[in-house]
């Protein structure tokens, strides 16, 4: 499986693209906002979602049938930053269960700003 073909597919909300990166009886979790969804769910959840999208994987690593992806996906006007960190389980080339952790990418609270501890990252 191309996991840059997938996020890409994710990216530009593309239904029928997605389609073909799972299995049918996959289920995907949103575990920040405790979503579950079958895969019929998960492409209107994505597809629907308002807004033009963009976005670039950072990482990936991959353990026998898990991949591990960290992405940063933001609106094309980039008025927002998210990173998702995706667990993927995959059987015969096709996604059978995928977990999603989504945060929102922000500044450090004030308190550590006011301790000048750690630095940036970029």
């Amino acid at each position: 499986m191309n996991i840059h073909e997938f996020w890409k597919a994710v990216l530009v909300q593309d239904e029928n693209e997605i389609r073909k990166y799972f299995h049918e009886d996959a289920y995907v979790n949103w575990h920040c906002t405790n979503e579950h969804f079958n895969l019929d769910e998960y492409i209107i959840a994505n597809c629907e979602y308002p807004g033009e999208w963009n976005g670039v994987v950072e990482r990936t690593e991959e353990m026998g049938n898990l991949l591990v992806t960290v992405a940063n996906v933001y609106p094309k006007d980039k008025s927002v930053s998210f990173h998702v960190t995706s667990f993927i389980k995959i059987v015969n080339d096709k996604i059978i269960s995928l977990d999603e952790y989504w945060a929102d990418d922000s500044d450090a609270p004030q308190w550590r700003l006011n301790k000048h501890i750690g630095t940036a990252i970029k």
